[in-house]
């Protein structure tokens, strides 16, 4: 275990990362198509990569239908609920300002474990959860926190704060399951279920097959969400909430918009201020002071 665990923390590290991207990506992509085919082809090809590397190492799975039920609760929530707010809020909400909703998943998560799965929420992880989260805010508003109370709450905030809620429910499924599944197997089922509701919601739209604003940015983006944002992140994503819990995985994710907005410096040539590296620093601090806080189980929920 001492050996794993530094690889699990990277993976989740890396995980940030890729996710971080997505925004870049998905922001891109819903310029040229729409959200709900975006979404489509970016499980398609995650599902098929993951269902071969599944079958490879692993078999071809014989679910039953108790089983199918469990990871359609799983597409439901984090793929078609998740890529439907995210994708759309991404038509009216800049990459690196829509990624501040990912600051609020942790703190949901932890009040969730708190509430329903009786886990103690200890002074330092609460600590460590609100200071990634001020981080995340002065990230995204580049060191102007005040610029939420003057501007206007549009649809797309709103939106967003429906990929916060989302993403809580999939991780609160996903940790329920980790002894029935594996995280490869948890991720193909998942996605594929997922896939299956979106690309039917796309065919009814008449999205789907609409490619004729499309040059390379749309493609690579969907790639890219596909086979990075997808594929890997979401295993590796499962992989830890077997290992470390949902509230230690989940606060990595205050990692995400730090690395959205850098992306976005990167590609996009946008200025870093002394506030963004004020919040990227408050970030880190407050995941580390998450992880590190003193675990302890709960009385009738398993956690390792």
């Amino acid at each position: 275990m001492s050996r794993t665990r530094p690889l699990i923390l990277l993976k989740l590290l890396l995980t940030a990362f890729l996710w971080g991207g997505t925004w870049i990506a998905g922001r891109s992509a819903v310029q040229e198509m729409a959200p709900l085919a975006v979404a489509s082809w970016r499980f398609l090809l995650a599902s098929l990569v993951i269902g071969l590397l599944l079958v490879r190492r692993e078999g071809i799975p014989r679910w039953t239908i108790g089983d199918w039920l469990i990871l359609t609760s799983l597409g439901l929530t984090g793929v078609f609920c998740y890529n439907v707010f995210f994708l759309y809020a991404l038509q009216h909400v800049e990459a690196g300002r829509g990624a501040l909703v990912v600051a609020f998943i942790p703190a949901i998560i932890a009040l969730a474990d708190w509430l329903v799965f009786g886990l103690p929420m200890s002074p330092l992880k609460a600590l460590g959860v609100v200071l990634a989260m001020f981080g995340c805010l002065l990230v995204v508003t580049q060191g102007q926190p005040e610029r939420l109370l003057i501007g206007e709450v549009g649809f797309g905030e709103w939106l967003l704060l429906g990929t916060a809620l989302s993403w809580t429910a999939y991780t609160l499924i996903n940790r329920g399951i980790t002894a029935r599944f594996s995280p490869l197997a948890m991720t193909f089922g998942g996605c594929l279920a997922g896939w299956v509701l979106l690309t039917i919601c796309a065919l009814a739209q008449g999205s789907l097959f609409d490619f004729s604003a499309v040059t390379w940015r749309a493609p690579t983006s969907i790639a890219f969400l596909g086979l990075f944002g997808t594929a890997v992140a979401f295993t590796w994503y499962s992989e830890a909430i077997s290992h470390v819990g949902s509230t230690k995985a989940a606060a990595f994710i205050n990692l995400v918009p730090v690395f959205a907005v850098l992306l976005g410096a990167l590609l996009l040539d946008e200025r870093l201020g002394a506030g963004v590296l004020a919040g990227g620093a408050a970030v880190i601090g407050g995941v580390l002071m998450t992880h590190y806080s003193r675990r302890q189980r709960p009385a009738s929920f398993c956690s390792r």
